[in-house]
């Protein structure tokens, strides 16, 4: 144990081994251990050219597990991507790429069973919000929200005099 304190390298395997990492991640991971270290910036240099930190493939791997097993939406996976300094170009294409994988809608559906199961009904116009709310820090459009919401009967009386606008202020006073 004493030897991946003091290696790197060492260091650097046993962080990829959790979860992937980005460059930039994975750099200041190792700077953070090993200050002002050149070892540090040649064992970040050697482990791209070998193919153990790969932006594109760390930011797919991400995203996809994210969206399937989280259930995140677009939106929150862009942040959580951006959170751990995936290179900007590989953002986009990687949250394209999980959902080919996995429905959008699902996952919706699958986060407002959920919620719901928690709420107590009847649903009143803050509880609404609250839900809406929700959804929409889990990462989904506020249009789909809306969508999804009026498709369920137990929801529909309260869903139908709101907009979504209503919800943000509501939720903001």
């Amino acid at each position: 144990m004493r030897s991946a304190k003091k290696e790197p390298s060492a260091a650097a395997l046993a962080l990829l081994a959790r979860r992937p990492y980005s460059v930039a991640e994975m750099r200041r991971a190792l700077e953070k251990k090993f200050p002002g270290s050149e070892a540090a910036r040649e064992t970040v240099a050697r482990l791209r050219a070998q193919g153990f930190l790969d932006d594109r493939k760390a930011a797919e791997q991400v995203a996809s597990s994210l969206a399937r097993h989280r259930h995140y939406g677009p939106h929150r996976i862009r942040r959580e991507l951006k959170a751990r300094l995936f290179d900007y170009r590989f953002i986009e294409p990687a949250i394209e790429r999980a959902f080919e994988e996995t429905n959008e809608r699902a996952s919706l559906e699958i986060q407002l069973d959920r919620k719901l199961c928690t709420l107590k009904l009847p649903l009143t116009r803050p509880k609404l919000a609250s839900l809406c709310q929700t959804l929409l820090r889990r990462g989904f459009s506020s249009g789909d929200i809306i969508k999804a919401v009026h498709t369920r009967p137990q929801l529909r009386p309260v869903a139908e005099t709101v907009e979504m606008a209503d919800l943000e202020t509501e939720k903001g006073e």
